[in-house]
Order: structure tokens, then sequence, then C-alpha cells
């Protein structure tokens, strides 16, 4: 066949392309890293399939969205276990052949078993999200999934069995009871009628109050109704002239829920109380907590399908504001709300703000928002989705989504696995089906990035009906590994195999007086003269939870100058002078230096 065009031009070839396509400057840049993706899901015993509404048409959006999958060292081993959500078809299916979640364990040789039934996690039904924190700070990572109907917080009881407390903990997010008139034109039943199952999307567990228990943010989706809800004839609903599933515009979009940890295993809903119910966001789907205007207090965003996304300021008092609007973060660049999936958090250019990456349909691109700080007392965001060279994609339906950094030289890449929503395009010329590959974007280190997936190759380039997506070093090699969960089909598992000789830092938090997770504490860490920042975070991509190790590359550095953790609780722990190419264990306290804590 010839040579490609990569080939032929190099890097020159690609900075060319971007120069045409997105108006970038043609400069100089760092060569192709020297990875390789392969998929190695069947040979490391990932072998259930995920099953997902129907696998050649839909007739709700319910069969759309898909599950999403969890890196959880659930027997603290020191190695990452794997946790699949897991769906189920309209129809419904018998007993001995529903899909459950599965569970697996690794087995410290690149090799996973399954121990679903021993824990006693096969939950069935609807599965949408799950994250992951040890909300009652015994030391053993627990486990919330989010369901259309009935949510699941699997506490680990810490002899590899999990139970489920989201009854007596209150936060299963089941259905209550509304009047009719909240409802125009439903037919009256003495006043009011039951409302439909709750559609529990995107989650993450953040102490927003740093009180030092975990919190727990649910979005939800749509307040669905199966009896009620259109179908694709009585629309009619057409995409590109098919009938397909209807929504979300049309359908009633549902409300966020914050719930603040009361200690004793118990949750209390406090959306009102913390003005999470006074946004005007709706169709909420992947959640990411960060703290974006760096002072010290975890922050909340929302993507929302079809609507602005919402940016939950943390007012540091127990209550939140929607400044997505005025920061710049709601709407694309012109100005349009755009259908958001899966969302991520990096300082891709190293000016110490945490920046955000969002997934949107098709025939859009996705959306780089970098972070300009605080400026004139508020915080700023600019869309550089083209002048990053972000906006040349617009064939793929982004979905899970990451900012690692894949040849670990100390920036931040980009990559996001996609699939279409509605199974019937393989009936078109002008689509790129219904499994697509995925997009990788290496960062050129001077605020742009360029798409390598074609150079790379391997299991970048396997077309998957992708939703769910999770980075994390299963192997314990140095370079992080991708997971997807797809709908109806098997796992994906892309092991990373790096040549690239760079070396890697990774740390683990355990918090002492601040929550047992450590999520919210901010990480500092210079190498080779490069700051980098991150927090530790839960949820994050599309319905998914990365290694709560927090990953770092440090390029040629032998080790790292300089670690500072600053805690919620406020305590900052300092080190210097660790070598590189390790798992560090930090306990809060640790290192303090006298008199650290603000």
């Amino acid at each position: 066949m010839g040579e490609k065009w990569w080939q032929r031009g190099g890097y020159w070839g690609v900075a060319l392309a971007l120069c045409v396509g997105g108006g970038l400057a043609l400069s100089d840049g760092p060569a192709l890293p020297r990875i390789a993706f392969e998929n190695v899901a069947a040979a490391a015993g990932l072998t259930h399939k995920t099953i997902y509404g129907g696998e050649a048409t839909n007739r709700y959006l319910l069969e759309t969205t898909g599950c999403g999958v969890a890196w959880i060292d659930y027997d603290r081993d020191g190695w990452l276990d794997l946790f699949f959500v897991n769906g189920t078809r309209l129809e419904g299916m018998a007993k001995e052949s529903a899909p459950t979640s599965r569970l697996y364990r690794n087995q410290q040789n690149g090799t996973f078993a399954d121990v679903t039934g021993r824990a006693g996690v096969g939950g069935t039904g609807w599965g949408q999200a799950v994250c992951a924190g040890d909300y009652d700070n015994d030391g053993h990572e627990d486990l919330f999934v989010t369901y259309y109907g009935r949510n699941v917080l699997w506490r680990n009881n810490g002899d590899g069995t999990f139970t489920d407390r989201a009854i007596p903990a209150g936060v299963a997010g089941v259905a209550g009871v509304v009047s009719t008139a909240a409802r125009p034109g439903a037919a009256r039943r003495r006043g009011s009628e039951e409302k439909p199952p709750r559609w529990g999307s995107g989650c993450a567990f953040l102490d927003y109050d740093r009180d030092g228990r975990l919190d727990l943010i649910v979005a939800n989706y749509i307040d669905l109704d199966l009896k009620r809800a259109p179908t694709p004839e009585s629309g009619p609903c057409l995409y590109k002239g098919l009938m397909v599933a209807c929504g979300p515009p049309g359908l009633q979009g549902a409300k966020n829920i914050l719930y603040h940890n009361e200690g004793g295993g118990r949750f209390v809903d406090v959306s009102e109380k913390a003005g999470i119910l006074a946004t005007s966001g709706t169709y909420g789907l992947g959640v990411l907590t960060s703290d974006f205007d760096n002072d010290g207090w975890t922050d909340i965003y929302v993507a929302n399908d079809s609507a602005p996304a919402t940016l939950y300021r943390n007012n540091r008092n127990g209550t939140f504001t929607d400044i997505a609007a005025e920061a710049g973060a709601a709407y694309s660049g012109d100005g349009k709300p755009q259908a958001g999936m899966g969302v991520a958090a990096a300082d891709f250019d190293g000016d110490g703000w945490l920046d955000i990456f969002k997934t949107n349909f098709s025939g859009d691109t996705s959306t780089l928002y970098r972070n300009l700080g605080t400026q004139l007392g508020g915080l700023v965001f600019d869309d550089v989705t083209f002048a990053s060279g972000i906006g040349l994609n617009t064939r793929w339906l982004g979905w899970g989504c990451g900012f690692p950094d894949i040849d670990n030289d100390g920036w931040r890449d980009i990559l996001l696995v996609n699939g279409h929503v509605y199974p019937e395009v393989n009936k078109l010329n002008n689509e790129a089906g219904y499994a697509q590959r995925k997009v990788l974007y290496q960062n050129l280190r001077n605020g742009t990035f360029r798409d390598i997936t074609e150079p790379i190759g391997g299991a970048l380039l396997e077309p998957t009906a992708a939703r769910g997506a999770a980075f994390g070093d299963y192997d314990n090699d140095g370079d992080l590994d991708v997971v997807i969960n797809p709908v109806n089909g098997l796992p994906v598992l892309m092991r990373n195999d790096s040549a690239s000789g760079h070396r890697w830092f990774s740390v683990r938090l355990v918090g002492t007086q601040s929550n047992r997770s450590g999520l919210g504490a901010r990480v500092r860490l210079t190498a080779g003269g490069k700051t980098q920042i991150d927090d530790a975070r839960s949820g994050g991509s599309y319905y998914s939870q990365n290694d709560p190790r927090l990953h770092f590359g440090i390029g040629a550095s032998e080790k790292v100058s300089s670690l500072e953790v600053t805690w919620p609780s406020g305590i900052v722990d300092r080190l210097t002078n660790l070598p590189g190419n390790q798992v560090v264990e930090i306990r809060e306290g640790m290192a303090k230096a006298e008199g650290e804590k603000k």
C-alpha cells in the first residue's frame, strides 16, 4: 500500500495537518512516543460480556448510556483489581442468565480471577456509574454504583466480601411520590402519582466540607417513565433519516443530589440546602471533582447532555454556586450547549491550574477548557479546543476520557474512547459506525496537541462500542494502562508497553485527620526543574474510577526533588530527594513542617 502520510512527513506532516485544520503555526515538537497498546483482555481473564439494551436497535434512551468500570485495590495488596458495572435488556432475561456486575482480583502475573460470587457484588439491573472511596474510614475502599432504579453502596468488609448498605445509608435514591401538578398533562389519581425511578448517572465521593468524612455527589440524567416515554415511531424521533431512541431534549431532566456524610454509616440529602438544586443544569452524565480555583476546597463539574455544563463552586460554607457560564466552562467557544459525556482534569500546560477536557456528540468536537485562574475575583476558563489542535476531529462520539501521561515525559496527554449512541448508524455511509476507534492526543509541550492514534495503531484502532474507561497501572510497570467497558461486548484492556525509558513516580495517600482515602488532597511534585500538580479524586472519565494512586511521569529525571501534599485538613507534608520509578505511600502528617496548617 506504500507509505502512509505520517511516515512520509514524520512530525512535520502532523504539524502541517494541524496547521491546515486547526490554524496552528508550524513548529518543532517532541518525537512520537515509543509506546504500544495491545488488547490483552482475553488473555488476562476478562471474559464476561457487558449486556446493555438492544444490539441492532434501541427503543428508549435508557438503552444507550452504557456502564462504567473501576480500578480498585479492594484487598490492599498493592495491585489494582477491576470492577465492571453491567446492564440488562428491556425484555428482561432469565435469572440464570442475567448479566451481573463483575469483580476481578489481580493475580499479580498479568491475569485476573473472577471473584464476583465470593465477594457478593453480583448486582443486576440497569447499572450506570461506579466510584470509589473509603466512606467509613476503616481503611478499605468502598464502591458506589448508580442505577436506573435503586443505587447500591458496596461496603468493603475487609475480608474479600462486600455488603450493600445503600438503604440504611440513605443513598439508594429510590423513587418517591410527587404531586401531579409537577407533571403537566398527567392523569390525576387522587392528587398524586408515583414518580418514575431515578436515573442515577455519574458519581464521585468528596469531602466538600473538609470534616474528614467522605460525602457523595450523584448526577441524575432523566426522570424517565418508560410507560409514557416516546418511542421512535410515536415521536417520531429521527437521526439522519433513521428512526432512533428519543431524547434527551423533550424529556424531563433530572436533578443532581449531594449527600452529606453524617458519620455512623449514614448520609443525608443536602441538595437543596447546599444550592445544588438551584442550578439550571440538567441531563447530568459525567461528574468531575477538583479544586479548580486553588482555594483548597473541592469544586464539582458536571457534563450535561444537550445542555450547558455545570460548575459548582465550593463556597467554603457548605453551599455551592453554579458559575459555569460566567467562568466560561458551560458552552462551546461559539456559545452553544453541547452533548457532554465524559470529563477529565489535569494541568496540561504546567501553569499550576487544573484544566478540563469534555467529550461530546459526533459532529461536534471534544472540548478543552484551559484554566486561566482567578481574575478580578472570578474563575476564568478559555475554550482552546481549536487553538490546541483538538478541534480537528468531529467524527467521533466520545465517552470515557483522561489525561494520562502516556509516555511519562512529564506532560499530560489526552486519550478518549468512542462509540455511537445509535446502533442504527451502521446503516449509514456518512458515519464512523457504531463501534469506533479511540483517539490519542500527544501533548506537544507548547499548549498544543496532535492526534497520534494512527501512527501508534494497535489496540487504539480496534473499533469498540465504548462507554466507560478508566486509567491505571495494573501491572505495576510504571506506565498507565486503559480498561474499557463497552456496550454488548467483551471488556477491552489496553496494556501500555512503553519503550521511552522515561521514569515515573506514583503516590498513594492515606489520610489520618483528613478522610482516609485522601480525596481532595493537592499533590505538587517537582522533578527535573518542572513542577506538576494533581488532586486525589473519585469518579471522573465517563461513569468510571481511575487508579486511586496519583501517577506522574518525570522524564529523564532520576529523582523527585520535592513532593508536597496539602491535605483537606490543612496539614502540609513535604518530602525531598525521592528516587523515581516507585510507588510511595504518604500518610498524613508523616513529614509535616512545624506549624504547617492552613
